[in-house]
């Protein structure tokens, strides 16, 4: 069945998240900052892999930072804050004024499930009809770490199911096609764009700095196209 891999992986984000909102209260604050502090540390592992796998870092470079200036000048990463904030105003009337939790777990959930090598790779699996092992692993871990932000962000990481289930089932729609597109040095540099964002997301985490990663987005479309037209 084509998209059973999205849909188990947003289901397993709603339990998560769910899971995270229920006994978040029972988890220690050290705890939770300490956990976080370890998937940031993760996730910066992980982005490093993908990173130094570039044959010529030009092309993440070059395709990040115009992907960068085109999310800037279209407002990715506000409107993305603007959609968390209206699902706030709708879903949690019980948060006090002036926190931004909400908000911010929504955005930094959506942004790491829905950035990396496993979204667009699973995407290619799914749309085969096959097994979808890669978003059934995605999922386990996508799960895990709802529980870990939904204890600390609360029900706001839940509704990052929904940027879930549309950019891997957008994705999965057009699965066979990209794959048809690519060619493996755009793979791989592609991939490699996606490590640098994932690097982002774990400096996000561990409060290094603050890093507008949804407008990061138009990069990851940009540095194939780049391959595509100068590589040699």
């Amino acid at each position: 069945m084509r998209g059973l891999g999205t849909l188990i992986n947003t289901g397993l984000v709603i339990a998560g998240s769910g899971l995270g909102v229920a006994v978040g209260h029972r988890i220690p604050e050290r705890m939770r900052t300490t956990l976080l502090q370890v998937i940031g540390l993760v996730t910066i592992a992980l982005g490093v892999s993908d990173a130094i796998d570039t044959r010529n870092m030009v092309f993440p470079l070059v395709g990040m930072a115009l992907g960068a200036l085109i999310g800037e000048a279209i407002r990715l990463e506000d409107r993305l804050e603007s959609l968390g904030a209206l699902l706030q105003r709708r879903f949690d009337r019980g948060v006090a004024q002036g926190e931004n939790l909400f908000v911010k777990g929504f955005v930094t959930a959506s942004a790491l499930y829905c950035v990396g090598p496993l979204t667009v790779l699973g995407a290619i699996e799914d749309a085969s009809g096959k097994t979808p092992q890669l978003y059934i692993i995605k999922g386990l871990l996508d799960g895990f770490v709802s529980i870990m932000f939904a204890a600390t962000y609360g029900i706001g990481v839940a509704f990052s199911a929904l940027s879930v289930l549309f950019v891997q089932g957008s994705l999965t729609l057009g699965g066979a096609g990209l794959d048809s597109l690519l060619d493996d040095r755009m793979r791989t540099e592609l991939f490699a764009a996606g490590g640098l964002a994932v690097i982002g997301i774990g400096l996000n985490l561990l409060q290094v700095t603050k890093i507008r990663l949804a407008n990061l987005l138009p990069g990851l479309v940009l540095t194939p196209v780049l391959v595509a037209l100068f590589a040699v």
